[in-house]
């Protein structure tokens, strides 16, 4: 029985990769796409979302849009110099049009009936800032043995993207990424960029997507401004998948290498804001959250590809 899934997300070019990944996955099924601010304001992420979701053809999978703000302090910044302002690369208008209007019941609502009415445990993809999260585990404690567990795509370890130490989904809602990860209730993997910042696509992988078809050739149009982005502020020929990390994590478990640790974050004002604290100590209290910090990366990048460009029913995973 494919795995029950939830994807809240902020497209966001690599935002869009990982939700095409999902829907071409055949051990998941998404069962709703709920959205958040973060790359770009929340009407947008919404309107990026259903957009995806009509160029993959699932314009039947629920979508709601859920927080426009973070939970206490204004969201400092965004993101579109990465990914253009429209959020996908200033090519948003080219994809298809949305073709069913977002749910009324708002993305907790709709994060809950779906755990409610799952036959079994559901996985949570949260690839944004971590405030629908944040506000389901407050809003519904009861529910939280439905959850088989949240694989996040966020913080740092090391350097951040937004700061010197602080990753951009933690520091955009650092109050939320700290809820998240200080709680017992439910298993928590977090998708780092001490990882993803390693796992680094190149024109020839850009190539192979672009000839895989329409769709793909669609997508990797979309994901053209975020390459050039990546040229101009490192000076390499990549782009990093970010989230599709976390997405494949969570269509085949076990396909990143994790470490456990208790994390906090840093909600103060100052400097370190957004920072996130793994404790490292032996036998460190609180609850741990399972970091990836290593993978197969060629593989990683491969079965990426090879998901996106193949037909979700001849998809075979190669963990």
């Amino acid at each position: 029985m494919p795995i029950p899934l939830i994807i809240d997300t902020d497209p966001g070019v690599d935002d869009a990769v990982a939700l095409l990944l999902a829907l071409a996955s055949p051990e998941v099924e998404v069962r709703a796409v709920t959205t958040v601010f973060g790359n770009v304001p929340l009407p947008m992420t919404t309107a990026n979302a259903a957009r995806v979701l009509a160029l993959a053809g699932r314009g039947d999978v629920p979508l709601a849009a859920g927080a426009d703000r973070p939970l206490v302090h204004p969201q400092p910044e965004r993101a579109e110099g990465w990914h253009g302002a429209d959020g996908l690369g200033g090519l948003a208008a080219g994809l298809p049009e949305p073709t069913a209007d977002p749910d009324p019941r708002g993305a907790v609502g709709l994060m809950a009936d779906v755990l409610r009415a799952a036959p079994e445990p559901v996985t949570i993809v949260p690839i944004g800032p971590l405030t629908n999260i944040a506000l389901l585990l407050a809003l519904h404690p009861g529910l939280t043995g439905r959850i088989d567990r949240i694989v996040a795509m966020g913080g740092s370890l090391g350097a951040g993207n937004t700061t010197g130490a602080a990753e951009f989904n933690v520091f955009s809602d650092p109050e939320a990424a700290h809820r998240v990860f200080t709680q017992a209730e439910v298993p928590v993997t977090l998708v780092p960029l001490d990882l993803t910042m390693r796992c680094l696509t190149d024109s020839r992988w850009l190539a192979e997507l672009a000839a895989g078809g329409p769709r793909c050739a669609q997508l990797a149009a979309v994901i053209g401004h975020y390459h050039n982005a990546f040229r101009t502020r490192y000076g390499l020929d990549a782009v990093a998948l970010h989230d599709a990390l976390a997405v494949l994590e969570a269509v085949v478990p076990g396909t990143l290498r994790t470490t456990g640790f208790p994390l906090r974050v840093a909600c103060d004002l100052g400097p370190a804001r957004g920072v996130t604290v793994a404790d490292r100590r032996r036998a460190a209290p609180g609850p741990q959250v399972n970091v990836a910090l290593d993978a197969d990366i060629p593989a990683v990048l491969g079965e990426v590809l090879k998901r996106l460009v193949t037909p979700p029913c001849e998809c075979v995973t190669v963990f």
